[in-house]
């Protein structure tokens, strides 16, 4: 079921006013894909981090400022993009400098990683958020979008899944863990990581692909809509980290890891044809990848441990509204 913010995207904006013919795909994915030459595509995403909804409001102002970049390339990532320029929008209570200070190094570091010039933006008073626009460039040809996938390919995810909703639980005082389990969860909730070279590595590889933002199964969500495809879960495959395996039990490690959110770690599938080749691909992007199930015909998901049927109702986190 699309979420209230995705249902008023649509009803609102997708597809409304002038349509030009150089938009190769406008809303509806991680990205918007516009022709700028024969052989490049300009990838486009726009992401807002509000104070008190996307991050708590006592979180650092360098963990802010890296999120707030981090989360716009993992978009560009899952679109199997190259990220180039990014632009800020900041919206400040009150001028801050030692906060302002350690924003703006976490900012200017990520983007120095990751090769990324800042290029504008604005600033403005009012409650703290945060705007971002990022943009990258993807060969032509070999983008990669929701919309690809079929029956029979097989589900990859990179990383670990459900670290940063214990994270969440953990700064919120919902849950409780040993002193390293804690540092390891809030530092995955807090710094997330774009996996940028995995995901130029994966063209030509994966079929569809997204970035895990609202929890796995609502994202995976979007893909089997955009493919009109069904899907296997293997509850027992799900890459869960020893801090979260820790801390929580198996069943309620599984709901954090199908339903949390915050991992922005890439989803992708990948052909029959094609699995020999991932290995290879990703052989040197410093992450691993896990095959946590198969599309098939259909619509929804099934999930399996060990191969056994299990009910689980899972919702994904909803940034919007509930």
């Amino acid at each position: 079921m699309a979420s209230r913010e995705f249902a008023l995207i649509d009803t609102y904006f997708k597809g409304k006013g002038h349509q030009r013919k150089d938009v190769v795909l406008g809303i509806g994915d991680d990205c918007a894909l516009l022709a700028v030459s024969d052989s490049t595509l300009l990838a486009v995403t726009t992401d807002t981090l509000v104070a008190g909804v996307h991050f708590p409001l006592d979180t650092p102002a360098r963990a802010v400022g890296h999120k707030a970049v981090a989360v716009n390339l993992s978009d560009l990532a899952a679109m199997g993009a190259e990220a180039a320029w990014v632009s800020l929008a900041l919206t400040l209570p009150d001028a801050d400098d030692a906060w302002l200070a350690e924003f703006a190094s976490a900012v200017v570091e990520v983007c120095d990683y990751y090769g990324v010039t800042l290029v504008g933006g604005d600033t403005t008073r009012g409650p703290l958020s945060v705007t971002l626009t990022a943009q990258g460039k993807i060969p032509a040809g070999k983008q990669l979008t929701r919309s690809g996938a079929k029956p029979g390919d097989w589900l990859y995810v990179t990383g670990t899944l459900g670290d940063a909703a214990l994270g969440l639980a953990l700064v919120q005082g919902r849950e409780q863990a040993s002193s390293d389990h804690h540092e390891f969860l809030v530092g995955r909730l807090n710094y997330p990581t774009p996996r940028l070279l995995a995901g130029q590595a994966l063209r030509g590889v994966a079929s569809s692909a997204i970035d895990i933002s609202d929890g796995l199964a609502s994202d995976l969500g979007h893909i089997l809509s955009a493919s009109h495809c069904g899907a296997n879960l293997f509850l027992d495959k799900l890459p869960l980290s020893q801090a979260l395996l820790g801390t929580m039990a198996l069943e309620s490690a599984w709901q954090l890891a199908l339903g949390g959110g915050d991992d922005y770690e890439l989803l992708f599938t990948v052909p029959e044809a094609q699995k020999g080749a991932l290995d290879t691909a990703l052989a040197h992007c410093g992450v691993k990848h896990s095959c946590v199930g198969q599309l098939r015909g259909g619509e929804g998901i099934s999930y399996l441990n060990h191969g056994q049927t299990v009910e689980l109702d899972v919702r994904g986190y909803e940034h919007c509204w509930s």
